[in-house]
């Protein structure tokens, strides 16, 4: 029940809003909340909060577009906006345009020039959505006719032709692209990222814009190896919203270059980022959707990482034994794959990777103590290179212990991840971390959780 209000309800609107949400003052606050959370921003609104914007207060606008975005995915209502609440619509910039049209190049010079210069307004606009993923439900995000793009231009003049971008320049991209990488495996998304959004924007995308000829698809796939690894950097470091315009630059580069397992990989990322940030459904429709794209065909163990998000994805909506038939498929795919995972840095999928999806599917099923073993087992196993999933990973382990009723073995894991989670700039890593020290503090009687606690209290920070 709502308490007994002494100052009068002067925005009717977003009462109204409330009462079709069937949602108390709390949990309206707790929804705005953690819609902000995913795109970084770092809201504390509580029921009193809701009170005074009853009462006429406006909240600040990164408050308001997550408002409005936490009622249009309450009530299935996309047109939602600001004044719908009883706000003005001036008080956020208008939303951005639909990430699947006009200019694939110029969108994505767009998104790194924002994600470069950090422009609060821009970012906060941006909001992680799930309006824009119906992109692949209606058709806007299915693979276009290969051919030149009517936002193209003209040919290219002679001067143009004589600058025009060639094998060397996709030969520098990708090494740089996997220089980039390494760092992001060691250090997590939060270290770096200025330096890709830079490259990316003022010495990647100029080069499409000159592409032509045979070698423009495989310019258009080095871009968009480096658009996906910015789009996962960004959702490391905690900027889901500019995360999500990365992957659609993403698919849409893949699309213009004809590359159906470079679209596929970015769709099952895409599911990832669904799955971490609760949405479960969106989830198991971008793991489908990836799925789909390579029609059952490609490099088994690419098969196999798609394979084995579907089992988690299907494991949160709660279809059991279909997760479990499709970690099984897994299994079998990737004991069958004919390649080196070294031979690319793009779904690199190793036993270690399937010990760790394992164990998100068994988190999802509940049984804890099981998950914990396959989490053990592929942090065992990682390379010194990935330290930032390593450090992750081991903390999942952790939390599976004590949720399985060991909290000692989770301090423990803990305790042998303190020295290395000081080094990640990572905000996935960082939000696991305060999510492990706020459950085990029922247990900090036992001297080792309260060694472990200690331990990495310097930690647990948000980068």
């Amino acid at each position: 029940m709502p308490p007994r209000r002494t100052r009068p309800v002067v925005n009717r609107s977003l009462a109204a809003l409330i009462e079709q949400a069937g949602w108390t003052h709390a949990a309206t606050a707790q929804h705005v909340n953690a819609v902000a959370a995913e795109s970084g921003e770092r809201l504390h609104y509580d029921r009193s909060a809701v009170g005074h914007w009853l009462t006429g207060t406006v909240p600040r606008p990164e408050a308001v577009h997550a408002a409005v975005e936490a009622f249009r995915r309450r009530l299935n209502r996309p047109e939602l906006s600001p004044r719908h609440l009883g706000w003005p619509d001036a008080a956020v910039p208008p939303p951005a345009d639909d990430p699947w049209d006009g200019d694939p190049v110029a969108r994505l010079a767009t998104v790194g020039e924002d994600d470069l210069l950090n422009r609060r307004t821009v970012l906060t606009a941006g909001t992680f959505t799930l309006a824009a993923l119906s992109g692949l439900a209606t058709g806007r995000g299915a693979p276009q006719t290969r051919g030149r793009p009517s936002w193209a231009g003209a040919a290219p003049n002679a001067l143009d032709r004589a600058s025009r971008a060639g094998a060397g320049d996709v030969v520098r991209v990708r090494a740089a692209t996997a220089a980039f990488a390494d760092l992001d495996d060691q250090y997590g998304g939060g270290h770096a990222r200025a330096a890709v959004a830079a490259y990316l924007a003022r010495e990647v995308t100029p080069l499409l814009r000159r592409a032509s000829g045979r070698g423009r698809p495989d310019l258009f796939t080095a871009a968009a190896e480096l658009s996906y690894l910015a789009a996962y950097m960004a959702m490391d470091a905690g900027a889901n919203a500019l995360a999500q315009r990365y992957y659609i630059s993403t698919v849409r580069l893949a699309d213009e270059a004809g590359d159906l397992l470079l679209r596929a990989t970015a769709l099952r990322s895409m599911a990832v980022q669904a799955a971490e940030l609760g949405h479960d459904g969106e989830a198991l429709a971008l793991a489908d959707a990836a799925a789909s794209a390579l029609g059952g065909h490609g490099p088994r163990r690419t098969l196999a990482w798609i394979t084995g998000m579907r089992a988690e994805a299907h494991a949160a909506a709660g279809t059991r034994w279909d997760a479990l038939n499709l970690l099984h498929r897994t299994e079998t795919q990737l004991e069958r794959a004919d390649s080196p995972p070294e031979t690319e840095w793009l779904g690199n999928y190793r036993r270690e990777s399937l010990e760790h999806q394992i164990g998100l599917t068994l988190t999802q099923l509940g049984d804890h103590a099981t998950a914990a073993r396959h989490f053990t087992a592929s942090m065992a196993a990682r390379r010194p290179v990935e330290l930032r999933t390593r450090v992750l990973i081991g903390l999942r382990a952790a939390h599976a212990h004590l949720r399985a009723g060991d909290p000692e073995q989770a301090a423990v894991t803990a305790l042998g991840l303190s020295d290395d989670v000081r080094l990640i700039a990572s905000a996935r890593v960082h939000d696991e971390l305060r999510r492990l020290r706020a459950a085990w503090q029922r247990y900090r009687a036992s001297p080792l959780v309260a060694e472990a606690d200690t331990a990495v209290s310097g930690s647990d920070l948000t980068t």
